[in-house]
């Protein structure tokens, strides 16, 4: 039997007014009431009466620290139109920024648009944000955040296995000191990463030394300050830095640059993401390259499917990095 609001009504104990506003968002109900309503709505397999024709493309911004001024997610979004065009579906790019003053108003405009489905770029999502995953309307994949206890579609780059696989890799070279380039806002990605980190120094019978990790801003030219005031301090040195990402390594491998640190001869270093002008830093950065382009088309993918199959199955998919060998790592 077709799910409708007066069932889902029932379920919650909300009236079908509030449970119809809800699920069409519109406003005056409140995020946790429209995420209670959604997700069981969810669970009763409602579906919305529309047939989807466009995709949006949501970048959400809580601090814009990751997702501004860098070349990595225009990559990913080129990936969402390359495949939306070859599926035959339109696709607009959305900025939601938490920051704004109009934020629940430009919210309840993205998801209010009958025969769009979303994908939502998750990378500044923390936790506390959960609501705003509960409250969009199916069908939906988000990229890049994760929780283990919510139960929706999801494309994530595969952190843990690749930092550990990094850290792994400077061990192999003869690396026994080895600190890590920590970003100071702690993303979901950053805190995956560093738990591979630190499983390869334990892996390696390495112990992990406070003194060696340094936190740094997530913009490149915050990283070189922060890391050129730590330098300031003059303070004892690992002989490897894995860095959360790029960005952060290329802004402290400059700032080491210019307080005559060597790489790699002093400190070696491994970055994150593989952005296009790490290949031609000096060094050229060792780094781990995601797959930005195909990371948008697997979320169309999967958009797709979930379309064809009108199930209740969710997954998470997590796509595996290629390790990219340069000049900045020193074999000891």
């Amino acid at each position: 039997m077709k799910v409708n609001i007066r069932k889902i009504s029932e379920v919650t104990g909300f009236s079908p007014a509030t449970v119809s506003n809800a699920l069409n968002h519109k406003k005056g109900v409140n995020a946790e009431t429209a995420a209670k309503i959604w997700e069981t709505a969810r669970e009763l397999g409602y579906a919305a009466d529309s047939k989807i024709t466009k995709v949006k493309f949501v970048m959400y911004k809580k601090r814009g620290y990751v997702v501004e001024d860098t070349p990595f997610f225009p990559l990913m979004i080129a990936g969402v139109e390359e495949e939306c065009r070859a599926l035959g579906l339109d696709m607009t790019l959305c900025n939601l920024d938490r920051r704004a003053e109009n934020f629940n108003e430009v919210f309840h405009e993205i998801c209010a648009e009958k025969g769009a489905a979303l994908i939502l770029l998750g990378t500044e999502i923390e936790d506390e944000d959960i609501d705003l995953i509960r409250s969009l309307p199916d069908p939906f994949v988000v990229i890049d955040y994760w929780k283990e206890d919510m139960t929706f579609d999801a494309v994530l780059i595969n952190n843990a296995d690749s930092a550990r696989m990094a850290t792994e890799y400077l061990a192999r070279n003869g690396h026994t000191k080895i600190g890590y380039l920590k970003g100071e806002f702690r993303i979901k990605p950053f805190r995956s990463r560093y738990v591979g980190y630190q499983t390869a120094l334990k892996k390696a019978g390495l112990k992990e030394d406070p003194n060696y990790t340094v936190s740094l801003s997530c913009n490149m030219d915050g990283a070189y300050r922060d890391m050129k005031a730590y330098l300031k301090k003059k303070p004892k040195l690992p002989t490897a830095f894995f860095a959360d990402n790029d960005i952060i390594a290329l802004g402290a491998m400059k700032a080491m640059w210019e307080e005559g640190i060597r790489i790699p001869e002093d400190v070696s270093v491994v970055g994150f993401d593989d952005l296009s002008y790490s290949s031609i830093s000096n060094p050229p950065l060792t780094t781990l390259r995601v797959p930005k382009q195909d990371m948008g088309k697997v979320a169309v993918r999967r958009l797709r499917d979930m379309l064809a199959d009108n199930g209740t199955l969710h997954l998470k998919t997590q796509v595996c990095t290629e390790f990219v060998e340069r000049s900045s790592v020193k074999k000891l």
